[in-house]
């Protein structure tokens, strides 16, 4: 029988703001899952489940929490024009504060080659010489089973504005050594930060709160990547 989408309603609404999901997000250590803008900004205050009162973490709670993409798409797939309207709004949000919209990265297609192959190396993130961008990098703990790692020798680094949080966690992974498998989370203040966002646009849109002494502060975390 067809399903009416009233009847999955409840299981698609974010129980903070009572809207559908946008860019849901688990808790994981109970599985309740929240919008992501909703759950960061109710951690700032609290560091409990909204849903279940569990404490998530005692210092962190942001190191808990996981974007649950297979979901998303599934709330997309079933609310009409809600991802449209999401993407809108996010473009106006930038366009009025002066920013560049981000823009998801695109692989480039691999030209073939011709003759003897050529040994393929790992894309390497060359810092470009305008070093605009001083930044602190915190480690805020590893879970269980995230193998062995080398510590992070030097927390400074200098960087340009227009490295992302992508070039950020290839740095770390160099530096510490770490398993493929293991994820690495950046959070900067209360905020969960995504590949794509650049150290200028995350310090424009976050402010002087995300500065300390002249530092862009940013925090990771690692874990085991799920299955």
């Amino acid at each position: 029988r067809m399903i009416n989408l009233a009847e999955l309603t409840p299981y698609i609404l974010c129980s903070i703001c009572k809207g559908y999901f946008i860019d849901a997000t688990t808790i994981t250590e109970c599985l309740h899952t929240f919008c992501k803008s909703c759950i960061v900004r109710h951690f700032y205050y609290s560091n409990r489940c909204p849903k279940c009162n569990i404490v998530v973490h005692q210092t962190q709670p942001l190191y808990n929490i996981r974007l649950d993409r297979q979901l998303q798409d599934i709330v997309y797939k079933l609310v009409v024009n809600l991802e449209e309207r999401e993407k809108k709004q996010m473009h106006d949000f930038y366009k009025e504060r002066g920013l560049e919209v981000p823009k998801p990265a695109v692989p480039q297609p691999v030209p073939p080659s011709r003759g003897r192959p050529r040994k393929v190396l790992g894309s390497v993130f060359r810092i470009p010489p305008e070093l605009d961008i001083s930044i602190l990098l915190e480690f805020i703990g590893a879970n269980e089973g995230t193998g062995n790692f080398k510590p992070l020798e030097k927390k400074f680094v200098r960087v340009s504005g227009e490295a992302t949080i992508g070039h950020v966690e290839k740095f770390l992974r160099r530096k510490m050594d770490l398993d493929p498998a293991c994820q690495v989370d950046i959070i900067c203040g209360d905020h969960l930060l995504e590949h794509y966002q650049t150290l200028r646009e995350i310090r424009q849109v976050i402010g002087e709160s995300a500065v300390q002494d002249g530092l862009l502060v940013l925090h990771y975390g690692l874990v085991v990547s799920p299955l």
